[in-house]
């Protein structure tokens, strides 16, 4: 609904037709380029295509590696032991539209991950896309991705603060395609996957290493849904 109504709007413009050839022959530059960053990107290199910019990434602090490698370790292996899809942080390249993005963490059903094949380097919109903040990314995190990542289909977004130590869990509004709901949620609380069926972890085993170790167990030992 959204997207009809800024077509409307546009259409209203007595300069439409000149608006529109112009965002053509510049998104048509836009995607030779994105075919070059393509070509150019390598597997020892974090980097993003966004709005026709390469966005290189700078090496980050020990509390973002931390709160990444907690989380995967928790998704990856509960993901794995229940068959329910895959999960992958930072290297899996996803393909949108206009944009390509290298999520912390990224997640997507069984029936999705079954098309994946061994030489893929381009993937679809996950069904949950992760982010840990930097100070470098959350202008990016909170503003282009956070309506590119909803525009596209993603059903569920978190954001991570390593500093706060808090995750705001984002949730899709298929009927305007745009993060509707949100919790904000602090180390002595519970956070519970609307995507992932039966993930449900303490928000301290994000940032905690001995939380991280016990929740862990406690999952390996949950059973199936």
């Amino acid at each position: 609904m959204m997207l009809e109504t800024r077509v409307a709007d546009l259409l209203e413009a007595p300069d439409a037709k000149l608006v529109i050839e112009r965002a053509q022959a510049i998104l048509a530059d836009e995607a030779q380029r994105r075919r070059e960053f393509r070509e150019w990107l390598r597997d020892d290199v974090k980097a993003e295509f966004i709005n026709g910019e390469v966005i290189m990434h700078s090496p980050v602090k020990r509390r973002h590696l931390d709160a990444t490698k907690y989380l995967q370790n928790l998704l990856l292996n509960f993901v794995m032991l229940h068959d329910l899809g895959a999960v992958d942080s930072e290297k899996a390249l996803i393909g949108l539209t206009r944009n390509d993005y290298e999520p912390d963490i990224c997640f997507w059903n069984s029936e999705t991950a079954a098309s994946f094949d061994d030489e893929q380097m381009e993937h679809p919109a996950p069904d949950l896309i992760v982010e840990v903040l930097s100070k470098s990314t959350v202008g990016r995190d909170r503003g282009v991705k956070f309506e590119d990542y909803a525009a596209h289909g993603v059903g569920e977004y978190w954001i991570i603060d390593p500093v706060r130590k808090s995750v705001e869990q984002y949730k899709l509004d298929e009927s305007t395609m745009a993060f509707a709901s949100e919790a904000v949620l602090y180390v002595d609380d519970t956070l519970e996957a609307v995507t992932v069926p039966g993930f449900r972890i303490p928000v301290r085993a994000i940032f905690d290493k001995k939380a991280n170790m016990e929740t862990l167990q406690a999952l390996m030992a949950k059973p199936a849904q």
